[in-house]
């Protein structure tokens, strides 16, 4: 095994050059978290609009963190399928469904979450 001759704090340096570098390849490259992004700052300029608390902000935010947190795994979890096996395979579309419907279990929770949060302010503009 090949010792790191970095010390920790160049190596907690690459790791987060390494992390950002990735964030900005999901949100430049791959279409869901493009459009998962777009409505999370739909959100975010929600919440300024509609003057949610600070709990609500917390739920907000925790939600918006799962659902691009899930949707890069998704993608890694392709990408690295289709390195593997790019031609189609049973087995390969069974593991990427299993991949995508982790996804849409954590893209159904910011929908419960909004409708919680919002629910209430636009009941009160509109009656």
């Amino acid at each position: 095994m090949k010792k790191s001759s970095d010390g920790f704090l160049i190596g907690r340096v690459k790791s987060f050059r390494y992390a950002f570098k990735g964030a900005f390849l999901l949100i430049t490259t791959e279409h869901s978290v493009i459009t998962q992004s777009l409505l999370a700052v739909i959100l975010i300029i929600s919440g300024f609009l509609f003057h949610i608390t600070k709990t609500e902000w917390l739920f907000q935010v925790l939600v918006i963190g799962l659902v691009l947190s899930i949707e890069g795994l998704n993608t890694a979890v392709e990408k690295l399928c289709d390195f593997i096996h790019s031609d189609y395979h049973n087995r390969i579309g069974f593991i990427k469904d299993i991949a995508a419907g982790a996804v849409t279990f954590a893209a159904l929770t910011p929908v419960v979450v909004v409708l919680i949060i919002y629910s209430p302010y636009i009941y009160e503009k509109v009656f």
